[in-house]
């Protein structure tokens, strides 16, 4: 891999965060590749890996990431990790007495990770899946992502992890860095005592011994890095993590000024635990979090399949093409991770890399910092057809669905906007059809697909500033990411146009093509208003005086609420003022 690249430090602060990195990490590891006589990818890997070294000697790409989440949410994974482990060390023991042991029978394994244990150990998956002839002969950890990739393949059908994965470690399929990963052993993962659910607990986190683990990690990673262009920040925004964010976010820009800070807000569609004062306290740290994290970070976009942040959202995001449950953190974060690898892809391309803080400069213009994420998953393409034939079904509404609970505007007002297809290999992007034959639209006519899908773009929103990348490489899906597509979908993701036979096996989706859209515009004034209209709606003193008991401050609460509101009027369209509802002069006052 190139050693000259911008790297980018990934923190994960929370349970469904750590949820949606694991398959994020996953989709990336799946694109992994160290055959020398393969090109290199559009996608640098080494952007968000590192190299390293076993004890063995063996070379390892371990993530650049900091992981943060509580006592009791790792289940079967080690926090140090097993890659530099180098065995007990028994010589400092001197007691010649008896000595009396409690042991305690660890949490089992699902199918998945007992397979990745036998391959890590060299030995064969199972005798049903692999002959004789076939069984790998190499040491413990020697195995390439290649040939661990081939071999998960070949049981991608038998993975139903729905029922099994407690935790995000259930389905991690990486060794992880023995610095990645920090738990937070004040507050429990399960149970209902000593449970990190108020902004303020999140907020006093950060300090002593707490602060001194991150900064150290923090320090470990950027010192190795040449050039390091930025933080992508996935955080936790309806418990205690989202005050914990907003610190994590205020430490990064007070001592990395200058380097891009992406923070995505993370958050579930459901709760298995909600009761009426639970949502109030996830209402209220959602409201704080995404003020103080969008004032400390260079964008902000909130990421939930959730039809809104409030305390009464609309229907879950629905997709064509996928069946996916909502309520299963398993397949909403997985849907999200699919998006997120489209939405970051900018800044970890190989050539025509778009740094983080150009991203950020073209969208967070005036002091918009909120932006709102779209994204067709998949995106709807036949397989064998082109890009302006997909486009050209979709004339009256865009391919894209809500990724952060923010409805589009609808009547082409957009204040800026950047789009990503990623995952078309193999389709042309433009038309093929022969000289001489009649176009069925506009489209057919350009000679690219930058101009195909920008002149697609601009008829819904003809006057916005528009950015836009085109990636080849698709999200390459390997065990254990689930199988929430339809049977409309073929290996690759595209369309096809017959179903599978009757009595055939189901079709195993493999990789697919995605379609992003990050966009600022006043779509975000009536969303962010509902936000504040919810968090204003009380008197905090009164209903909620517990979540204020380890801080904020009240005036520190009205605070925020005024900069909330002043943040939904950055997105107002003053032009249109005359058609503003009275509900809205009320926000004003």
């Amino acid at each position: 891999m190139s050693s000259l690249c911008r790297e980018v430090i990934t923190l994960q602060l929370g349970h469904y965060s750590n949820f949606a990195g694991t398959h994020w990490w996953n989709l990336q590891d799946a694109s992994l590749s160290y055959d020398p006589e393969t090109p290199p990818g559009e996608i640098q890997s080494d952007v968000v890996f590192r190299e390293g070294q076993t004890l063995g000697g063996h070379v390892t790409y371990t993530p650049r990431l900091i992981a943060m989440d509580l006592k009791g949410s790792l289940r079967t994974l080690r926090q140090e990790g097993s890659l530099y482990d180098a065995g007990k060390d028994t010589s400092a023991v001197t007691w010649d007495g008896s000595i009396m042991m409690h042991e305690q029978s660890p949490p089992a394994k699902n199918s998945f990770l007992e397979d990745l244990d036998k391959l890590d150990k060299g030995e064969m998956l199972a005798e049903a899946y692999f002959p004789s002839s076939a069984q790998p002969q190499c040491s413990a950890g020697s195995l390439s992502v290649d040939t661990v990739n081939s071999h998960l393949a070949r049981v991608q059908k038998s993975y139903r992890l729905e029922g099994s994965v407690k935790v995000w470690s259930d389905f991690l399929r990486i060794h992880l860095h023995p610095r990645t990963i920090s738990v937070i052993h004040q507050y429990n993962h399960d149970g209902e005592a000593h449970r990190l659910e108020a902004f303020g607990q999140g907020e006093s986190l950060l300090q002593g011994s707490v602060l001194e683990e991150l900064e150290d990690r923090l320090h470990f990673f950027v010192e190795e890095c040449d050039y390091l262009q930025g933080f992508q920040v996935l955080c936790d925004l309806a418990d205690g993590f989202a005050g914990l964010g907003s610190k994590v976010t205020e430490l990064l820009h007070d001592s990395y000024g200058g380097r891009g800070i992406l923070t995505w807000g993370m958050l579930p569609v459901s709760h298995p635990d909600s009761t009426p004062v639970k949502d109030l306290y996830r209402l209220l740290n959602c409201t704080l979090g995404m003020v103080h994290m969008a004032s400390h970070s260079s964008l902000f976009c909130p990421l939930t399949l959730r039809g809104g942040l409030g305390r009464r959202p609309s229907s879950p995001t629905t997709f064509t093409h996928l069946n996916y449950d909502p309520s299963l953190w398993y397949h909403s974060s997985s849907v999200l991770a699919l998006a997120l690898d489209t939405l970051t892809a900018p800044y970890r391309l190989r050539n025509n890399s778009v740094p983080m803080w150009q991203l950020a400069d073209d969208l967070a213009v005036s002091g918009r910092k909120v932006v709102a994420a779209y994204g067709a998953v998949p995106f709807p393409m036949m397989h064998g057809s082109s890009l302006p034939d997909a486009l050209s079904t979709y004339t009256d509404v865009l391919p894209w669905r809500p990724l952060s609970g923010c409805a589009e505007a609808g009547d082409g007002r957009c204040y800026g906007q950047w789009a990503t297809l990623k995952g078309f290999e193999g389709q042309k992007l433009i038309s093929s059809l022969a000289a001489g034959t009649k176009l069925p639209t506009p489209l057919h006519s350009l000679h690219s697909g930058e101009d195909v899908l920008a002149s697609y773009i601009r008829s819904f929103y003809p006057s916005a500033p528009l950015a836009l990348q085109l990636v080849s490489t698709p999200s390459k899906l390997a065990p254990p990411f689930p199988q929430i597509f339809n049977q409309s979908l073929g290996a690759q993701g595209f369309l096809e146009g017959q179903p599978p036979p009757p009595g055939s096996p189901p079709r195993v989706v493999s990789s697919v093509p995605i379609m992003t859209s990050l966009q600022s515009g006043p779509a975000l004034d009536p969303w962010l208003s509902e936000l504040h209209r919810g968090a204003s709606a009380f008197d905090i003193r009164r209903v909620a005086p517990s979540f204020l008991s380890q801080g904020p401050e009240v005036t520190d609460y009205q605070e925020a609420l005024e900069q909330l509101r002043l943040l939904a009027r950055c997105y107002r369209d003053d032009s249109r003022g005359v058609m503003r509802s009275s509900s809205e002069e009320e926000d004003d006052d």
